[in-house]
């Protein structure tokens, strides 16, 4: 079996994962252990799924694509190459950043804020750089002028681990949503922060529950403290934020609407990283399909710069695990650049790769 034989290095001590398996998907048959499969005849007859983004640029019903991975990855000149090949497609695309390290600005050599601006040279490719965490805390969703209830609610919110971010996510995807862009594009911080932010529907479904045992009491506590006649009670509050939620967390687990574009570069870490990352978004029931391999080495033909060799070698060896590994992905190889991605014409570019494979033109000269 695959998963117990196979490059030990990487496939040690991590748990087997249950995929939503594309190439059987395209059979429609179920949801497969990866530990259960072996190479068998029905295999051999699948052809190899296309190393580019093409199947992700076609799919018109995406709504929410969010591209991350280990922090130094790549994943934002990915994430501005994806939203310019969309820009070509779509009627409208917002590129938003929710890393607090925001790069949007230095990728496109243009400054953003937390209102959507029009990059330059597109009509239809928009950008925006918001950290969601300050964004709740400058609105503060559970402060009103008067003390009390709502006081008290916030104090018991706080005691519930990770609700204040959870609710600084809900608040950003309420905004986003609200700007009605054909589809979104996020450029999301390092693996464990994006993991925390794609858990909010739960964690926030989890303190709701929780907060609304208190919700009766709450509202006694309001009328007593003087609350205006026809005021929306604490109950009809959480129970809008809570419906808010459910269906942004219907969009999350719909792979019609929602899909999530691994990065990472060949080396052990990395790799390590990208498994862990699509067990968890399997657990979260979110779609992945497309992983992303940066910063791939091709030397000139007959070099016989050491250096090179050894470093062509190492990533030889990572880039045969992640074969390995995601053979029912869409793995998308990008080459090493010799300068910075920087600027929309030279993103422009570069993004042809993912839709180009460049490593077909080098095996080719």
């Amino acid at each position: 079996q695959l998963r117990s034989t196979a490059h030990p290095s990487v496939l040690h001590s991590l748990p087997p994962r249950h995929l939503h398996r594309h190439r059987y998907h395209r059979r429609h048959t179920t949801t497969m252990e990866w530990g259960d499969l072996s190479l068998s005849d029905s295999d051999d007859e699948l052809p190899p799924l296309a190393g580019t983004l093409e199947d992700l640029l076609e799919k018109d019903t995406l709504k929410w694509i969010f591209v991350g991975g280990k922090g130094g990855v790549g994943k934002t000149t990915c994430s501005c190459s994806i939203a310019t090949l969309l820009s070509q497609r779509r009627k409208s695309v917002l590129l938003i950043s929710t890393d607090p390290a925001h790069n949007l600005s230095d990728a496109f050599e243009q400054k953003f804020t937390k209102e959507p601006a029009k990059v330059n040279g597109y009509d239809n490719l928009f950008a925006m750089e918001i950290d969601p965490e300050r964004e709740f805390q400058e609105k503060d969703l559970l402060k009103e002028e008067k003390e009390g209830t709502m006081s008290m609610l916030k104090e018991l919110s706080q005691s519930i681990p990770g609700i204040d971010e959870a609710m600084a996510f809900a608040e950003v995807m309420r905004l986003v949503k609200s700007l009605e862009f054909e589809t979104i594009v996020f450029d999301t911080a390092p693996t464990g922060h994006t993991l925390r932010l794609l858990s909010f529907p739960t964690v926030i479904k989890k303190g709701m529950g929780m907060m609304g045992k208190f919700s009766g009491i709450m509202d006694m506590a309001q009328g007593m403290m003087g609350g205006a006649a026809g005021e929306e009670s604490i109950k009809e509050k959480l129970l809008r934020t809570q419906e808010s939620v459910e269906e942004i967390d219907r969009q999350f687990r719909d792979s019609a609407l929602t899909t999530f574009v691994c990065v990472c570069i060949p080396e052990f870490l990395s790799v390590y990283e990208t498994e862990r990352l699509v067990q968890e978004l399997t657990k979260y029931e979110i779609d992945v399909d497309n992983i992303i391999v940066n910063q791939i080495l091709y030397p000139q033909k007959g070099t016989n710069c050491e250096f090179c060799l050894a470093r062509v070698k190492m990533q030889g060896k990572y880039l045969a695990q992640i074969a390995d590994l995601y053979q029912d992905f869409h793995t998308v190889k990008l080459p090493l650049q010799k300068s910075e991605v920087r600027g929309a014409d030279t993103i422009k570019t570069f993004c042809q790769h993912m839709i180009s494979p460049y490593e077909e033109k080098y095996n080719s000269q």
